[in-house]
């Protein structure tokens, strides 16, 4: 499900941030991706989207990250052994999957970081889990 589309989006109020490559939607507490179809998410990618999120919260920012992967995309996992390694502004990340192959790239993703990462089977589940996270509480 689209995240303009759930019921969380009117109550969220996001600043949604359109790139070349997906839609960003920048909540109080976390940020959710929405990657294009098709496209291959790299480093300069994720190096955008990191500029972007200091733009709107700030250089000392911990939110979390949910990848609402409504479309089939590809990424490098080794982007978050980066993320990591250069910055220090995830709490945690949700990664949601509607279907099979989505839920194991997910789980190889998951091996490249000691981060938390939470695979989950809908958007709601994830905004849920993000939400309790004791860090952004």
């Amino acid at each position: 499900m689209k995240f303009e589309s759930s019921p969380h989006f009117e109550s969220l109020n996001p600043h949604k941030v359109e790139l070349p490559f997906g839609n960003y939607f920048f909540c109080k507490k976390f940020v959710i991706a929405e990657p294009f179809e098709g496209i291959h998410f790299t480093w300069k990618n994720a190096s955008l989207l990191i500029d972007k999120i200091f733009e709107y919260y700030g250089e000392d920012v911990r939110i979390a990250y949910i990848a609402n992967r409504i479309n089939a995309y590809s990424i490098d996992p080794q982007n978050w052994q980066k993320l990591e390694k250069q910055y220090d502004l995830l709490v945690a990340s949700a990664i949601v999957s509607y279907n099979n192959g989505s839920y194991l790239s997910a789980s190889v993703e998951k091996q490249f970081t000691s981060a938390s990462i939470k695979r989950c089977f809908s958007l709601d589940e994830a905004i849920k889990w993000v939400n309790a996270l004791k860090e952004l509480n």
